[in-house]
């Protein structure tokens, strides 16, 4: 069954990315330059009435967007070089900017578990447009982070992988007994995977599964994943690829187990997808060039840590 992906909202202009669904509308993220500008936001697009509104302003290129149980909501500030919770009075409260007193590299994609604890991964990036803090040294190691504790920051941050180079995208298992990592290197000799880790008794990661590598036809190099979610069958949902090299932009849908379930043509530039609607049956898509896609017609329906009320 093909999907059909159609137009919902944009274009805005810009990238955007980091789509979730807060139980009525489905929020996402709009990165512009420079980074300090009031055009870096949080939309909010209403499936029902078409509209998208303002959720937030000036966020310093949040990119990622995470839901916890309770329905806490956190981002991944690229700009900012930062974790921040965004308040339901309308604050924002800067939540990790260090691992071993030296400031994270650009943190790109988070999940949250049901301890309330956050899996972010800080891949390396062109840091002339970080904002906060000015100008300074990337860490020498690119990897996923968690913070154990929103409420003690910087103090209980841990490093969770040692053999990652440039991790996009981050996802729990519906039994959060494995950490699923996008490996995705823009270097020509780098490395594109999915990988698997399992979660150890003692709160560390096992060695990785590989599940997938995306490789290399006559077209090019297969650019990996960009962004993923999950679907009520513990199925991993990813954006990957591109039109200007490999087999072009596609959805993916791989097995707990790496088997390639489905590939779908997407929307050129697809940067991450999310499940919503209150059935959880329409599957989004942010891109590169601005807009926001959804298809109906799946076949899958989504599943999210957070239910709300």
């Amino acid at each position: 069954m093909s999907w059909n992906f159609r137009l919902a909202a944009g274009p805005f202009g810009s990238s955007l990315d980091g789509p979730v669904w807060d139980g009525e509308a489905l929020l996402f993220t709009r990165q512009a330059l420079p980074a300090n500008s009031i055009n870096n936001r949080i939309l909010r697009y209403d499936p029902f009435t078409g509209e998208t509104t303002n959720f937030r302003r000036w966020t310093n290129q949040t990119i990622g967007l995470g839901f916890s149980r309770s329905g806490t909501l956190y981002g991944c500030q690229w700009a900012g070089r930062r974790l921040v919770r965004f308040n339901r009075d309308g604050t924002t409260s800067a939540l990790s900017h260090k691992i071993g007193g030296l400031y994270h590299n650009k943190p790109k994609d988070l999940v949250v578990d049901s301890q309330e604890r956050i899996w972010f991964c800080d891949p390396h990036g062109d840091l002339r447009d970080a904002i906060y803090p000015q100008i300074s040294d990337k860490l020498d190691h690119a990897s996923v982070l968690r913070l154990q504790t929103p409420e003690a920051p910087d103090s209980s941050v841990q490093r969770m992988t040692f053999d990652t180079d440039s991790p996009s995208a981050v996802l729990l298992s519906l039994d959060e007994r494995t950490l699923y990592v996008a490996e995705s290197s823009i270097e020509p000799g780098g490395v594109r995977e999915l990988r698997a880790y399992p979660l150890l008794s003692n709160g560390t990661l096992g060695n990785y599964v590989l599940l997938h590598s995306f490789g290399a036809d006559s077209q090019g190099p297969h650019l990996g994943i960009s962004g993923m979610c999950l679907d009520s069958n513990g199925n991993v949902v990813a954006c990957a690829g591109s039109n200007l090299s490999g087999p072009g932009s596609l959805v993916y849908v791989f097995s707990p187990a790496g088997r390639v379930l489905e590939t779908q043509p997407a929307p050129e530039g697809a940067t991450n997808c999310a499940f919503g609607d209150p059935d959880l049956a329409t599957l989004y898509l942010t891109t590169e060039s601005g807009s926001l896609y959804r298809a109906i017609d799946t076949g899958h329906t989504g599943w999210t840590l957070f239910q709300p009320g």
